[in-house]
């Protein structure tokens, strides 16, 4: 059971916890929404929750809920820039189906 960040994530990560000034991570889950049933969560974190599951990438904390982690354990998070766009992209390998527009998903 893991969460990844690639090296780019990570980085970006950390810039963005430096320039906030506070922080301790990032944190991942999956909330019910969308056409397909799931959608990814991801914020900073200040602190950790009793429950939260910790990995560690690059030297960056990642904090996920115990009840998101099934449907995204194994998944790889990266950041890239395409043009004038730039986001994490999550690389799930649990996702069977994705909606159109690319909001929502379900394993």
């Amino acid at each position: 059971m893991a969460i990844t960040l690639t090296e780019t994530a990570a980085k970006h990560v950390a810039g963005s916890l430096s320039k906030r000034g506070r922080g301790i991570g990032l944190r991942l889950g999956v909330r019910t929404t969308g056409c397909s049933g799931l959608a990814y969560k991801i914020e900073y974190a200040d602190d950790a929750k009793p429950e939260d599951l910790r990995f560690n990438s690059h030297g960056v904390t990642v904090l996920v809920d115990p009840k998101s982690l099934p449907y995204i354990d194994g998944t790889e998070l990266d950041f890239a820039r395409e043009g004038l766009n730039e986001g994490f992209k999550f690389n799930n390998p649990n996702v069977k189906d994705e909606c159109g527009c690319g909001e929502s998903f379900n394993v």
